[in-house]
Formats: C-alpha cells, structure tokens, sequence
C-alpha cells in the first residue's frame, strides 16, 4: 500500500493546527522544497512526523505519520538537536 502524499499547503494546515493546540514545531532536516523532516508534538498531543518526499527535480509532496506516543527514534533526533544548541 503506498503512502499518501500531501501538499505543502496540506502541512502548512496540519502544521498550525498543531500551535494552535499547544504543541511545537522541531525541524530536523531542513527540506530543499518543502518542510524536510519534521516532528510536530506536545504535552498531551500526539506526534506527526512529516517527511519531504521528491517528485522530480521541482516539486516535492509530503507523509505526514501520526503516532499516539513518539518512536524512540524521533525522541533521540530530538535530544541530539538540544544538545547540539546548549
């Protein structure tokens, strides 16, 4: 079964209804057209990870993947990305 691809503008909605729930944005991979890899999660929320996903050379479409409780391995990308800014 394939994956369902979302547009940018389809992220961008998904993106701040999360803030608007209270939850935060964590961009791990910055994307070369659209959000790369992204983690939108928050006390009491669950967690999206959003991952760019190249079409052709210009354009690009999304996954968004949504988890009741984050993978260890989005939650390690995370940790990593504290240290690396204290």
């Amino acid at each position: 079964m394939a994956a369902t691809l979302y547009t940018l503008e389809a992220v961008e909605q998904t993106i701040n209804n999360w803030i608007e729930a209270g939850g935060e944005i964590s961009t791990v991979k910055e994307g070369v057209l659209g959000w790369g890899l992204t983690i939108c999660h928050g006390e009491g929320l669950k967690t999206a990870i959003i991952t760019e996903v190249p079409l052709n050379e210009w354009s690009s479409a999304h996954t968004i993947r949504v988890y009741k409780k984050m993978p260890k391995k989005y939650q390690a990308m995370l940790e990593n990305m504290e240290g690396e800014t204290a």
